[in-house]
């Protein structure tokens, strides 16, 4: 159940303009996260076999399916614009088909069946379109009221979040530009410095970006970062740097005094942090190395630092929401693999933390296995480490029983994340 995106993109934006891109890009998003139940509502239209349906066909019926319910596209228009791209892309009969399928939904949307197959769980990842054994876990964890608003947040349209750069700017002068440009924002509700908006296209298009005035980054990054809360003149290692987010944050409350490590395997998305760097002031405190942290920490006499950020891989569920085919490519099985590479960072992070210094282990997943029950199995494995709770460092609210940031969607309007501040003992 994929959706090819090459083929949308060669059917809808070929020679556009950039707003009928960004429009064609939207729309592919939306069926995308959507598609479940794009796909129960046209499989009880059809009468026929859905599921053996040629996958162009079924590619297009999700598409005016989708402007049909989630857009504000008049039905005669969504019906024919569909009709004729499956005639052009497949045959007339298709077309046929798309008009005939679309309008009988059209004509009785008051009395779109609901999913009924006597399980919750199915039926919940059906009308809100996410992998059964997904919303199996969050029911168990959350029950049906908070997994429903949990499950809705992650199908609405993100929202955005900048960080002002005291180092290149002044809030005073973001707001200024942003009035000239008439960009709709807001004040961020838990972070100085962070301002939220619906979209970001007028930042893109103006010089704001490529300034280092203002960064892209989610309030849960910029909470985890809070939680580290790094000093002017300090030593940072930072683990799996790349793309560079929160060691710009990071340098920024560090007043471009210090050093940073940036450590990441990925050497084109180490690029990034450099690229970053130079542009938000802080490349004379950024030291960007090429490394796998296990093989980079086991060298000998590595650097110690005041503070270590290991922010790991994970499966990402906290971040559903913006990666709308993230969803369907997550099992399972992933969140055990995820596990042993987390462990494995988490020992080699610990060898980088001088005596006293702190080490802050930060995920952007919702899930237990990658968030608490790994640091539970770090401080097994060591016994000079001990958890210092978020308290006093990000909103009292985020601040779960053991004392952990955990952020989720449906709670705080931002990605599902989370973070624990572990010190290292002076001896």
């Amino acid at each position: 159940m994929r959706t090819d995106d090459a083929f949308v993109d060669k059917l809808t934006i070929e020679d556009a303009d950039a707003r009928t891109r960004r429009q064609a890009r939207e729309l592919v998003a939306g069926v995308t996260r959507q598609r479940r139940w794009l796909d129960f509502v046209l499989g009880e239209a059809y009468h026929g076999d859905y599921d053996s349906m040629e996958h162009r066909l079924q590619e297009i019926l999700r598409l005016g399916l989708y402007e049909l319910l989630f857009q504000s596209t008049p039905t005669h228009a969504a019906v024919d614009e569909y009709v004729e791209l499956a005639k052009q892309a497949l045959r007339p009969g298709a077309g046929n088909l798309v008009n005939g399928v679309l309008r009988t939904i059209d004509r009785d949307r008051e009395h779109i069946p609901t999913p009924d197959t006597g399980d919750d769980a199915n039926d919940l990842a059906l009308r809100y379109s996410h992998p059964t054994w997904m919303v199996q876990r969050w029911l168990d964890r959350f029950g049906l009221d908070e997994t429903t608003e949990l499950l809705r947040a992650n199908n609405r349209r993100p929202m955005y979040s900048v960080r002002i750069n005291p180092l290149r700017t002044s809030e005073a002068d973001v707001a200024a530009w942003l009035d000239e440009h008439d960009v709709v924002n807001v004040d961020s509700p838990y972070l100085d410095r962070y301002l939220r908006l619906k979209r970001l296209q007028a930042l893109i298009a103006g010089d704001l970006l490529d300034d280092g005035h203002v960064a892209v980054q989610d309030e849960s990054a910029g909470l985890v970062v809070q939680l580290l809360d790094p000093q002017p003149g300090e030593t940072l290692i930072d683990g799996c740097a790349a793309p560079g987010g929160k060691a710009m944050h990071a340098a920024a409350r560090m007043e471009g005094t210090g050093t940073i490590y940036a450590v990441d395997r990925d050497e084109q998305r180490l690029e990034r942090v450099e690229t970053a760097a130079e542009a938000q002031g802080a490349s004379e405190m950024v030291e960007a190395e090429t490394a796998d942290l296990r093989a980079w920490a086991a060298r000998p006499e590595p650097p110690q630092g005041d503070r270590v950020l290991l922010d790991v891989p994970c499966t990402g569920m906290g971040v559903l929401a913006k990666r709308a085919g993230l969803r369907w490519r997550r099992s399972m099985e992933d969140l055990e693999e995820m596990a042993e590479l987390q462990d494995e960072l988490l020992d080699a992070a610990a060898q980088l933390v001088r005596p006293g210094g702190l080490l802050v282990y930060s995920t952007c997943t919702t899930e237990p296995e990658e968030n608490e029950r790994r640091v539970e199995a770090f401080l097994a494995r060591h016994d000079g480490f001990a958890v210092e709770s978020a308290e006093g460092h990000v909103p009292d609210e985020m601040v779960s029983d053991a004392g952990f940031l955990a952020t989720f969607p449906h709670r705080h309007r931002m990605d599902g994340a989370f973070a624990a501040r572990l010190r290292r003992d002076e001896a």
